[in-house]
């Protein structure tokens, strides 16, 4: 027969170290954990990174309008700075309440039932999946920028770049934090210089700004346009959840460090991100094609020298690296969501460097496949974007108004005020944006997420109902253990060492051994059946015809009409095969022992094994 395995253990294992590192032990675990200036780079390059595009989002609905329109933007940024400490505010008391992380799904799901839980988890699996496909588009378009030539292949370079981070992410979190805080911390050193060049030069007149910071009246414009560059500008807001949903990262105090990183990341994000819009308001910039609005801003504060080109850098490499904080949350929610029975268990399990593999090889795969899909194009991207983050917080603040109702701990009256207005406040903004962006590509989350509840809550019937059937068929099964007679069947192709170990096996497990053989040529039958009885004469060689050449049909056949008279016995079918010194050895011989064990894997009452012959 042939073989089954497509590459020696210890080339992959090579390979793998070479990627990820050596598996680290259970025991190292507290040793993962990471300080605070390091989880403010994992944990916040996604709300971070909203700087180098959530002005542009305001900027382009109203430039569309009309140019006098843009004297709005400095007014709906602070509006959503506003809206920025409230929802701070409110998930700093999440971190008290829930110091275990899962966020918005764990308060949802203990305080308004799992079915609003779900809701929840499911919003916020796919923004991570989204954060992920628009920061790595995001970046590569600052890339694209700078240098035209690339603006072609930028779909090819987000699946570059995606495949780069989930190897470091696979390596550990400690491990991709120490790499990932570099270029986080370079990005708000150079915006802030950024932000402070362009206010000098304003302030002392070295240019002459374009239109005041305060306008006197501002023009007449639709409220369904301002509510739509409003709702457009509250990507900034996107990854703000993150450090609730990923404290158990932090080193101890775990919510002390977490509160106070919360506290960073949002006194950062609120500055950059009114400073930008300011400058890009006072210097009149106005997005076009090809070209973002920090690349224009940066432009014409610093021309294009050496340090127009560290801004375009900067910006691209933290809107690839916002990606990261989706590997960081992604996985961990889905863990929380295996361990309840509404995903696959294998979600559930740590991996070789103590990360949550499985969940970031889906998180990858899921991103590169809308990266492909809407060729990296941020404008297609982003109206999916802002309506599971919301969705989030509404059922998150609203949840936690219940907590408080319920603990009733010291001071939860103020607190149950500030979650009530957070609440409000991303209900209507959850509403804008639905309502806004539902033609522009809205609707597909909108259907996608009751889609998802379903499929959690059938994977979670599948496996209520196993744990049922397996544990009445424990209960009825009082049979004392004893041997089973049985009938061992093996395929062969002819006689080499692989088969002889395999007839040798069914000959001590089994009363009855039997070997098969599909004939293919009548004259290689009659010389095998010679060497057959003088090899092994004490087992049974079986000739099965086989009219149309067919291997697998005639093999199946037999072991069926096996079956078929011996009602009361098991039949184990074992396959002998062969494992080739290299992987690519694999490459020139047949894989009938793949396409036979895959065929009777399924048959009930049919136990299937192999015996190895290693070359």
């Amino acid at each position: 027969m042939g073989q089954s395995e497509s590459a020696p253990i210890s080339t992959i294992g090579r390979l793998k170290v070479f990627l990820v590192g050596h598996p680290l032990s259970s025991e190292q675990m507290q040793h993962e954990r990471i300080p605070k200036w390091k989880a403010l780079a994992v944990l916040s390059s996604d709300a971070l990174s909203s700087v180098a595009y959530a002005t542009e989002e305001v900027l382009i609905p109203l430039s569309l309008f009309a140019t006098a329109a843009v004297a709005w933007s400095l007014p709906i940024a602070i509006a959503i700075a506003c809206l920025l400490i409230i929802i701070t505010i409110s998930y700093r008391q999440t971190i008290d309440a829930y110091p275990g992380g899962g966020g918005a799904y764990t308060v949802a799901k203990e305080n308004l039932g799992t079915h609003a839980g779900l809701v929840a988890g499911g919003a916020l699996l796919i923004d991570y999946v989204l954060t992920v496909a628009v920061s790595t588009a995001a970046g590569v378009e600052n890339v694209a920028a700078a240098f035209p030539l690339l603006f072609p292949y930028k779909a090819a370079l987000g699946v570059l770049i995606i495949g780069l981070i989930t190897v470091l992410n696979l390596r550990g979190v400690r491990e991709s934090a120490s790499i990932f805080a570099v270029p986080t911390y370079i990005f708000i050193g150079s915006f802030l210089v950024l932000i402070g060049t362009g206010s000098y030069q304003i302030f002392t007149g070295q240019f002459h700004a374009v239109a005041p910071l305060v306008h006197e009246t501002y023009p007449t414009i639709p409220i369904f346009l301002l509510l739509r560059a409003f709702s457009s500008g509250c990507s900034a807001l996107t990854g703000i959840e993150a450090i609730s949903n990923g404290i158990p990262i932090f080193q101890a105090p775990t919510q002390k460090n977490a509160k106070a990183t919360m506290l960073w990341m949002s006194t950062i994000l609120g500055g950059l991100f009114l400073g930008i819009t300011m400058l890009a308001h006072a210097y009149g910039i106005i997005p076009k094609e090809g070209e973002t609005a920090v690349s224009l801003l940066s432009a014409a504060i610093f021309g294009k020298t050496a340090f127009y080109f560290v801004i375009q850098i900067a910006t691209a490499l933290i809107l690839m690296l916002a990606a990261n904080t989706s590997y960081a949350d992604f996985p961990r929610l889905a863990s929380l969501l295996a361990k309840d029975k509404f995903l696959p268990r294998q979600l559930g399990s740590l991996g070789d460097r103590l990360v949550f593999s499985n969940g970031i090889l889906g998180l990858s795969l899921s991103a590169i496949f809308l990266l492909v899909i809407f060729n990296g194009d941020t404008h297609h991207l982003l109206p999916l974007y802002a309506v599971g983050v919301f969705l989030s917080f509404t059922l998150s603040q609203i949840g936690m108004v219940k907590h408080h109702m319920k603990t009733q701990h010291p001071g939860w009256k103020k607190s149950i005020v500030f979650n009530a207005i957070g609440a409000s406040t991303t209900l209507l903004v959850l509403i804008v944006i639905a309502s806004t962006k539902f033609l522009a590509g809205a609707w597909v989350v909108v259907l996608l997420i009751p889609v998802i509840v379903i499929v959690f809550k059938q994977i979670h019937s599948h496996y209520i109902l196993t744990s049922e059937q397996l544990a009445i068929a424990a209960k009825r099964d009082h049979r004392p253990v004893s041997a089973v007679r049985h009938t061992a069947i093996v395929p062969v192709s002819g006689i080499h060492p692989g088969v002889l170990d395999a007839v040798r096996y069914a000959a001590s497990i089994s009363q009855d051994p039997r070997a098969c053989y599909v004939e293919l040529n009548p004259d290689f039958t009659e010389a095998l059946k010679k060497e057959w009885t003088a090899a092994i004469p004490d087992v049974p060689l079986i000739i099965l015809s086989s009219p149309f050449r067919s291997v697998i049909k005639p093999i199946i056949d037999y072991i069926d009409r096996v079956e078929a008279d011996n009602r009361d016995e098991v039949i184990t079918v074992i396959i002998p095969e062969f494992v080739a010194r290299r992987w690519y050895h694999n490459f020139l011989h047949n894989q009938t022992a793949i396409v036979l064990f895959a065929a009777l894997r399924g048959k009930r009452g049919i136990v299937v094994t192999t015996v190895r012959h290693h070359l």
